[in-house]
Parts: C-alpha cells; structure tokens; sequence
C-alpha cells in the first residue's frame, strides 16, 4: 500500500453450518492504522495502530478461527444488541404489554439473549476509500419481530469509518416497525500494548457519578466516585485500586460497572482515555451516548487461546462500551437527567 492512500481488501474466513460464507475485509487508511472485520456479528478482528516509534501492533484481543467465534466468543469485538449489557429478568413492559426474552446471564438478558446480534450475520459492503484516507465499511442487519423476545422488525445499519488521523468512527442507525426498544454499542477487548496485562494501563473517566449494582450486576442507585475506586476522573493504573476492599467490586470481581457522562448537550463528548506508557498509544473515546460500561475483564480465565496463540487471563483485555444505562427499560428514572440516589426496581415476572 502506498502511503497516504486508503484500501479496503477482502479475504474468505470460513463457512458458517447453514452455508453462508463469511469474509473479512480489512480497511486500511494510509496512515498506518487498520481494522478487520468478518460478516459474523459485524467482529472486529484486529486493529492495528503504530506505537510511538511506529511500530505496528494489534491491540485488541481476537480469536484464532471461525469456529471460535461461533462456539465460544466471549463478544470480542461483535457489535451488540438489540439491548446492550443486562435487563433484569429478561422481561420488560412497554406500552403496557409485557415482553419475556431470553435468558442468558442467570435470570437476566445479556446483550440481547442468547444469539444477540453479536453471533448474526450481517452483510457487509464497502463504501468509500479516498485519497484523504477516509475509508468505509458498511454493515446491515435486519432483526425480525420477536428475534430473542424483542418486538418490531427492526433493520440495522452500521457504519465503521478509518479516518487519517487513526480515528476510528462507528455510526449507528435503526429503525423499527413498531415501538422497541434498543440500544447498539461495541464490544472490543482493548490491549494497547498488543500483549500482556491491560490492568497497568491508566484509565481516564469523565464521569462523577456511576451505578452501583447488585449481585446480578443489575444497577440500584446512582452512587458519587468520589473517595471510591471509582473515580477515574485523573488517569489512574487500572490496577491501582482493583483489588480494594470495595463491596461492589467484589460483586463483579473487579470493574463491570456504568459510568454516567459529565456531559453537556448533544453530539460527541469525551467520554475516556486508555493510555499506555510503555507503547505510547492513547485511546480517547469520544461518544453521543449517557453512560460508559468499563469492564476489566474479570471472566477471562485462561480458557481461551487468542489469535497470537497466548492464553487469555483475567485482565489481558479492558472493555469501554459507550451506551444507554443497564435495565434502563425496567428502570426509566435512570433515564438522563439523573438524581444521586434514584431507584426503581423492575416490573412483574414472566410466567411459562
């Protein structure tokens, strides 16, 4: 490739057990960053960004082959939905009518169900590669009515764009034939220094306030950061307090909390910054969305092999997940604007 001149290339990946082919194009923007993506669950599979003495590394976790994916992906990189992290006992009423989804998280629906749009196959078309090194992928998928327990049909685009400057830009857009309810974001296992532990890496929050949670990591009340392991309002080592004899990390074995976003209007606000000093690379996240999940990645215990071979341990890979808050369908007074202390706990059961 040319310097300064973008590419989108394509390449087989596999065959899913229904026959579909699945493929991965890789956008490249000239500058030296690049990203790949396969059909199943819109996964990014690398992203590849120079550190600051240029050299090239991934730096997100992934998995070796089409079958891991399908098998025992653990959402690395998929695009999640319909309702990204949990709904408390995968039921919620809207407009009256109450709808019972799947389960898969305990009683809870978990980015959802059980075949979120993280394990669907959306169809994949480039659309722009320019010499400013602006480079496009789009991705559509089209959820029909009672997909895991979901009304409305509802048709999905979304939009992965390389820009010069290795800023990577998602764009998503639904729309649905009845009222839903729906809330896209991205799944990335982050590790800027491309191996090791992520836990040495300093976070950046702009956020003084998160949701305190239950033992199903269901939030209950809007809590302050202040004096508490979870105030990342000055960059802080991950590690630096992830241990603490703090309640509600114990409950998630670490971080799997939702920070609400010192924000104010509309558009894009910074959000958070990953930062490793060893490499040089920075990660700002800059977002439309009220809240932050940052996950640390407590549930990866070594089980799985990544896709340069090394086994994944707890912490190898920290996600940042910019959405609507968790439950926010049971839950509407965490709805922005939010109050320090607001609490309601969810509707009736479903029954069989």
């Amino acid at each position: 490739m040319s310097p300064g001149r973008a590419s989108i290339s394509r390449r087989p990946f596999g065959t899913l057990d229904d026959g579909r082919a699945v493929d991965e194009y890789t956008l490249e923007n000239g500058s030296g960053m690049s990203l790949s993506v396969i059909n199943l669950g819109g996964i990014v599979t690398a992203v590849r960004v120079p550190d600051r003495a240029g050299r090239v590394g991934d730096v997100v976790l992934a998995l070796p082959t089409l079958d891991d994916y399908v098998l025992r992906n653990p959402n690395f990189g998929t695009i999640v939905g319909r309702f990204a992290n949990r709904i408390s006992g995968a039921r919620f009423v809207l407009d009256g009518e109450l709808h019972c989804l799947a389960t898969n998280d305990g009683p809870n629906t978990l980015h959802g169900g059980a075949r979120g749009f993280g394990k669907r196959w959306w169809h994949l078309a480039p659309e722009a590669a320019d010499e400013e090194g602006r480079v496009c992928l789009r991705l559509d998928y089209e959820s029909e009515d009672g997909e895991e327990g979901f009304p409305g049909r509802l048709d999905v685009t979304v939009r992965y764009t390389l820009l010069a400057d290795n800023a990577w830009r998602i764009d998503y857009r639904a729309t649905c034939d009845r009222t839903t309810v729906v809330n896209l974001s991205h799944h990335d296992y982050f590790n800027l220094a491309g191996s090791g532990s992520a836990l040495e890496q300093s976070l950046t929050l702009a956020a003084s306030r998160y949701l305190a949670i239950d033992a199903h990591l269901i939030p209950v009340a809007i809590d302050e950061v202040a004096d508490t392991p979870f105030d990342f309002r000055v960059a802080t080592p991950i590690a630096a307090r992830i241990r603490a004899g703090d309640a509600q990390l114990a409950l998630a074995r670490g971080y799997d909390h939702n920070w609400i976003i010192d924000r104010e209007g509309d558009g894009l606000a910074f959000a958070a910054r990953l930062h490793d000093a060893a490499s040089g690379r920075v990660l700002d996240i800059e977002t439309s969305e009220p809240g932050m999940q940052f996950y640390s990645g407590n549930f990866l215990d070594g089980s799985l092999r990544g896709a340069g071979g090394a086994m994944i341990r707890q912490g190898d890979g920290v996600c940042l997940e910019p959405q609507h808050y968790p439950d926010s369908p049971n839950r509407p007074r965490f709805l922005p604007p939010c109050s320090v202390g607001a609490r309601r706990f969810a509707a009736a059961p479903c029954t069989d």
